[in-house]
C-alpha cells in the first residue's frame, strides 16, 4: 500500500468501506473483493481489505481501538501492545515528562500512550506511509493537539528543547529479526548517545539482550503481561541503574541494584513445591532474588526453577505442589497417568530436548477425568520428570 492508497481509505467511501468490512471474514475475502469492485475502485477495495485484516491482527494488541485505528504490515508486527506502552507513559509522567521526542515512532502506538497521560508528543519516523497513517491514528483517536509528527531521519532531528527522549529502533529487516543490535536502524550505539544526551530517555530493545551489551548506567527493565515476556527497555536519567522485571497486569515490580545482585542458590533436592518465575524475571536475571523471598533453591544449576519445602506465595513466580519425582521415561510416566485416571496434562518444559506435543501424542491421554501438570526439566544434570498441580494459598 502507497501513500495515496491510505488516503482513499481516509475518504467517506474509503471509511465507508472500512466500516462495511468490522466484522468480515478473511475466509469470503475472495468473495467480498468481487462483490466490492461492482461499485468501488479496485485499488481503494483492496487497502481496505488489507487495513480490515490488520485491524483483526491488532485487537490483541490494541483491543477496541485498533478498529478505528489504522496500521501497517510491519507496524501491527513491531508496534508495542496498549498495556505495555501505557505503563511506560506513566512512568515518564510520574518522573514530571511533559514533552517528549518519540523517535521511529512506527504506527503511534507508544504516542498515543503517551498524549493519553497529558505528554505532548513529537512522532518521528522517516517514511511517508508510517507518518501518514499515525496522523490518521492521532485525528481518529482525538489526540491530534498532543502529538505532531514529522516525517524525518531521527539523526538530524534536534531533541534537546524535549523533557525526555523515547527511540524504538527498528529490530527487523528484509531477512527477519535482528539479533546484532548494531544493525538495529538507527544502531543501539547511536540510541544509546542519543539516551544520554537527554534529560530522561527510555530505549526499547530486544528482551533477549545480552546483558553484557547493557550499559553500566542503564536502568534495565523486562515487560511481561499476561506471563508473556514482551520487551525489554533501558532507562537513563530515571534513577539508580540496575535490572527489573515488570510484571503486567498486576502492575508489581521486582528491582535490584546492579551491584547489589544476588549470586544463584546452591541447587538442591526436588521439595514440596516448585516455583516457575516469570519469564521477565528470568530474563532480567532475578531468579535469585525469588528464591531468597521464598526460602528456595535452584533444582539444577542451570535451570530456572526454584523449589521449596514450605508455601510462600510471590507475585513473581507461579507454585505448583509437587507429587512425583521420576527420572525421565514415556512408559512408566503414562502407566503412572492412567492408574490414577489422569485424562489431561498441562505439559512445560525447560531444559529438556523433549518436544510437548510429541509427549503428549505419545501419553494418549483420553481427555476429562483428573488434570496433571508435567515438567520436562533436569534435577541435579540428570533428565527428569516433575509432576504436581497449582498450589492452592
Amino acid at each position: 500500500m502507497n501513500v495515496e492508497d491510505f488516503v482513499g481509505l481516509l475518504t467517506p467511501e474509503g471509511q465507508s468501506l472500512l466500516e462495511e468490512l468490522r466484522e468480515y471474514d478473511p475466509a469470503d475475502e475472495l468473495a467480498a473483493a468481487t462483490r466490492l469492485r461492482r461499485t468501488h475502485a479496485a485499488s481503494l477495495v483492496s487497502a481496505a481489505l488489507g487495513q480490515a485484516r490488520l485491524r483483526q491482527r491488532a485487537e490483541a494488541k490494541f483491543g477496541e481501538d485498533a478498529h478505528r485505528m489504522y496500521f501497517t504490515p510491519n507496524g501491527v508486527e513491531q508496534s508495542t501492545r496498549a498495556a505495555v506502552a501505557r505503563h511506560r507513559a506513566e512512568h515518564f509522567a510520574a518522573l514530571g515528562v511533559r514533552r517528549l521526542a518519540d523517535l521511529c515512532c512506527g504506527i503511534g502506538g507508544d504516542a498515543i500512550a503517551l498524549a493519553r497521560a497529558g505528554i505532548d508528543v513529537l512522532a518521528v519516523d522517516r517514511d511517508p506511509l508510517t507518518c501518514a497513517v499515525v496522523r490518521a491514528n492521532a485525528d481518529a483517536l482525538g489526540l491530534a493537539d498532543r502529538i505532531e509528527v514529522r516525517c524525518a531521519d531521527v539523526a538530524e532531528v534536534d531533541v534537546y528543547s524535549y523533557d525526555a527522549v523515547f527511540v524504538d529502533p527498528a529490530r527487523r529487516g528484509g531477512r527477519g529479526r535482528i539479533f546484532d543490535p548494531e544493525a538495529y536502524s538507527p544502531p543501539l550505539s547511536w540510541a544509546i548517545g542519543t539516551a544520554r544526551a537527554a534529560r530522561c530517555a527510555a530505549l526499547k530493545i530486544a528482551p533477549g539482550i545480552p546483558h553484557e551489551a547493557i550499559p553500566d548506567d542503564a536502568d534495565a527493565e523486562w515487560i511481561s503481561d499476561g506471563g508473556d515476556v514482551k520487551e525489554a527497555v533501558l532507562w537513563f536519567g530515571s534513577g539508580q541503574p540496575g535490572f527489573r522485571a515488570t510484571l503486567l497486569p498486576r502492575h508489581v515490580s521486582l528491582w535490584t541494584a546492579r551491584d547489589a545482585m544476588l549470586p544463584d542458590p546452591e541447587p538442591g533436592p526436588v521439595g514440596r513445591y516448585l516455583y516457575e518465575p516469570d519469564g521477565a524475571v528470568i530474563r532480567a536475571h532475578l531468579v535469585a532474588e525469588v528464591a531468597e523471598e521464598v526460602g528456595g533453591r535452584l533444582i539444577d544449576p542451570t535451570i530456572a526453577y526454584v523449589t521449596a519445602d514450605e508455601l510462600l506465595p510471590t507475585p513473581y513466580a507461579t507454585a505448583y505442589e509437587i507429587t512425583d519425582v521420576l527420572p525421565f521415561h514415556v512408559k512408566r510416566l503414562r502407566a503412572l497417568l492412567r492408574e490414577r485416571g489422569v485424562g489431561t496434562a498441562v505439559i512445560k518444559k525447560r531444559g529438556s530436548a523433549v518436544e510437548p506435543e510429541e509427549l503428549r501424542k505419545k501419553l494418549k491421554l483420553a481427555g476429562g477425568g483428573d488434570t496433571v501438570t508435567i515438567f520436562l526439566t533436569r534435577v541435579a544434570g540428570a533428565p527428569s520428570m516433575l509432576l504436581g498441580h497449582p498450589a492452592k494459598a
